[in-house]
């Protein structure tokens, strides 16, 4: 059994301390995306799903306005660059599949009107939203 050694300099099962930063990167990425979900509602969007998992992907935030669907990867840093950072080509390519797999099921199907934006939150919880942060119009 590995062993690490946390502050104070105990030793703890190694399987402890990777379970306990999964724990709290899980309630800091829950944090964030409510808090996004927040900033999108004041905006007068409707929240129609979170964390929705299709067999393309995960989309952390779904949201629908003037007949427009937004599907947005939320990310949490200790600043928006390093947030922004996190967001690779190939996680672009799995939300923008998992996007298509949902429109695919509304009436409009692949003709609906949708964009993917990047929301972005510091370690205060400033939200920052970049629409149509994939490039894609």
């Amino acid at each position: 059994m590995k062993f690490e050694r946390i502050s104070g300099g105990t030793p703890v099962p190694a399987d402890c301390v990777r379970a306990r930063r999964g724990a709290v990167a899980w309630s800091a990425g829950r944090f964030a995306e409510e808090s996004v979900a927040r900033e999108y509602r004041r905006r007068g969007y409707e929240v129609l799903a979170e964390r929705w998992r299709g067999r393309g992907g995960e989309i952390d935030l779904i949201l629908h306005k003037d007949e427009e669907y937004a599907f947005v990867e939320v990310k949490a840093s200790r600043c928006h660059r390093r947030a922004a950072a996190r967001i690779g080509d190939r996680q672009i390519a799995r939300i923008c599949r998992a996007a298509l797999e949902y429109c695919g099921r509304l009436p409009a199907g692949l003709l609906t009107a949708m964009r993917f934006d990047a929301a972005l939150v510091d370690q205060f919880g400033r939200v920052e939203i970049i629409e149509n942060a994939f490039g894609m119009n």
